[in-house]
Formats: C-alpha cells, structure tokens, sequence
C-alpha cells in the first residue's frame, strides 16, 4: 500500500469532534478555560460507529475501507473523566492486499483540566506497532508532560494548551454562545506524545429536530436537543510552510449536539475521505456532582 493511515491520528481526530461527556462546574479554584465552559451539561454515553470509504484519490493507494468504532465516557466535574476507545478498520489496496489495525486507548483528564493521563496501543495485523503513555499536568503558567512510552522524557507545553475534554467544551461553549470560529493548540498524547497540535473550528447555524436514525428508529431523545455542523481543522506547526501558511493535516465535519454527542461523521485527508455513521447510542443518566466540597 502506498500510504498508510496511523491508527493514532484516527484517535486523535475522534477525540476533537466526537462527544466527550461531562458535567461542568466551576468550584472556588476552576482555571480560566474551565470557568469559560461553565453550565455545560453533557450526556454521558456509549456511541458506536460504522467507518467507510467515501471518497478517493488514485493516489491514495487505498481502494477500500471497513471499520468500527467504539466510544465510552464516564466520570464528572468533581472526579474527573474517563474515556475507552476503540477503533478497528480494514485498508485495503488496489492490488488487493489488506491490513488491519486496531487502536485501543484510554484517558483521565482531571477536573479543570488539572491533569490529562493517556495510553494508546495501535495494533497492524495483532502486531504492536506502537505505544504512547504519559501523564500532563497544569503548573504555574505551563503544564508538564512526563511521557513513559515510547520514550521516557519530560516537555514543557504553554499554560493555554488545551487537552481533549476542555477542547471539545470549549467548542460546545462557543456554539452556545452563537459563535462561529475557535481556535486552540490542544495536547492528546497523540503519536510519540510530544507534540502539540493547532486547531481551527468552524461552526454552522444552530438547528433542533435534525437527529440521526438508527436501524429506522428516530433517536427521539435528541429531538429537543440544538445540534450544529462543525468544521476542525488539524495543523501540525511542524510542517509550516516557508510562507507562513499552513495546510491542515485533515479535518474533521460532524453534527455536533448540545448535549455533547455527535453523528454524520466525515474525515478528510486530501486524497480520500471516511464517512461514520452511527449505529448505537446508549445514552447515560446523568450523575449532578454540582458540590464537589
């Protein structure tokens, strides 16, 4: 196969635009960026996704794609949020080989973003191709990575460097609010873990009543619920042109509801696409952690 696809990238991308859950409340030491999200209130649930080919180039090399896509979030403002994660696809090419690779991952991002600890497994064929472990932390005016795999070494990344959860917040936030453009560096751990990646977020006109369908069944419990469309954009400053532009290593389009989940997927890499369609939503009752002394 020409090109292949890293399973970690996948990860990342999913964990931009996909519904991390949580309720936000600001307690008497929240930070900045957690007092800006303040009164969100997710829904905390187990979303399966069905991955496909959608478009593509020649030159991609990639003649078909099959996958799953498996997302889980627990945990509350007080406590923290947990995240388990699985992605299983098939690749295939135009001389007819296959590869398939399989990422397992989980996360803890602590309350107000105070902390962020992550390990991530890619597998090619049930062979390990790569690991990433590591735990960051916020520290006056920065936060610190101590990364385990697949190297052990320590990095400083700035204070506003956003991790998942507080990322994807910050984009509901902005919604809400009837904005239509964000931008943030985010931290994920994704690939060797020390990179910090840059993100544009475009977001369209509020809607309610646009749900998705599974299996012909409505999903009638986001019937109430305000969705948008949302466009993010992922730059890797390291491959900034001479000329100070830079070209976004994919981007991701999705609907992304108020309560924090999120359907329609759409990956864009340039010379291919892969669409995901939802095709289980279990959504999970509430727990209030709204004093969290």
């Amino acid at each position: 196969m020409r090109r292949t696809v890293s399973g970690q990238a996948f990860e990342t991308a999913f964990l931009l635009k996909c519904a991390v859950v949580a309720i936000v409340v600001v307690t008497s030491g929240a930070s900045e960026a957690a007092a800006k999200v303040a009164g969100i209130q997710l829904a905390p649930h187990r979303a399966v996704y069905d991955m496909k080919l959608a478009d593509t180039e020649q030159q991609s090399g990639i003649a078909g794609l099959t996958g799953r896509m498996v997302y889980e979030f627990s945990g509350n403002a007080c406590e923290g949020y947990s995240v388990n994660f699985r992605f299983v696809t098939e690749f295939r090419d135009l001389s007819g080989g296959s590869q398939v690779t399989d990422l397992q991952t989980t996360s803890f991002e602590g309350p107000d973003a105070e902390s962020y600890q992550f390990l991530s497994k890619t597998y090619v064929d049930q062979k390990l191709v790569e690991s990433s472990r590591g735990l960051a932390r916020a520290e006056t005016g920065l936060k610190a990575v101590e990364l385990k795999e697949p190297d052990e070494k320590s990095l400083q990344i700035g204070q506003d460097v956003q991790f998942p959860t507080e990322h994807l917040m910050n984009i509901v936030k902005t919604a809400q609010d009837g904005g239509h453009f964000t931008a943030s560096d985010i931290y994920d751990g994704a690939e060797t873990g020390d990179k910090v990646f840059g993100t544009t977020a475009v977001i369209g006109a509020k809607a309610v009543g646009i749900v998705p369908e599974i299996d012909g069944e409505r999903q009638d419990a986001l019937d109430t619920v305000a969705s948008w469309p949302v466009t993010v954009a992922y730059f890797d400053p390291a491959t900034q042109e001479n000329s100070g532009e830079q070209t976004p290593v994919y981007q991701l389009s999705f609907r992304l509801f108020e309560n924090g989940v999120s359907d329609k997927l759409v990956l864009d890499y340039g010379d291919f696409k892969i669409a995901g369609t939802m095709t289980a939503l279990e959504l999970r009752d509430l727990t209030d952690k709204s004093d969290c002394e």
